[in-house]
């Protein structure tokens, strides 16, 4: 088990994010509200093993903040928003409110995790496009940290 030092389980974190991912997927696909979707997660999926609580934040944090969450895409995007494939827009999504509101989550971080997902959830070249996305766009709202 990973674990930095402030007691946060990486692994935890990472199967948070995995699942946010497939409640993200659900939530758009169903047009159900936020809350709708956790409380089905919660039921469904067994998530003792992931950290609710980030699963929760993300899924609340981009309902939110969806429409400027896309307005930031997409400048970085060869189409519109919503020509992307729904499992990575869901994983840019998901990224991009971490790289704006997760500060606390290094940017190299929220990348690698968005890439690991979407070569799990994803189309085949799938992570290659997300990882060029999340990179112009961690040099826009993440400048002093990438240049250091």
């Amino acid at each position: 088990m990973h674990v930095r030092p402030e007691g946060i389980d990486l692994a935890a974190r990472s199967r948070a994010r995995r699942r946010a991912l497939q409640a993200l997927y659900a939530w758009e696909l169903s047009g159900s509200s936020v809350e709708a979707v956790i409380a089905q997660f919660r039921h469904e999926q067994d998530m003792e093993v992931a950290d609710l609580d980030y699963f929760e934040d993300l899924l609340h944090g981009v309902g939110a903040h969806v429409a400027e969450l896309d307005v930031a895409l997409r400048p970085h995007l060869d189409r519109e928003v919503e020509e992307v494939d729904p499992i990575e827009r869901a994983v840019l999504r998901m990224a991009a409110y971490e790289l704006k509101y997760r500060l606390d989550v290094p940017y190299r971080v929220v990348i690698n995790e968005a890439i690991e997902v979407t070569k799990r959830f994803g189309a085949d070249h799938g992570h290659t496009y997300v990882n060029g996305v999340l990179d112009q766009l961690a040099g826009e709202l993440r400048t002093a940290e990438k240049r250091g």
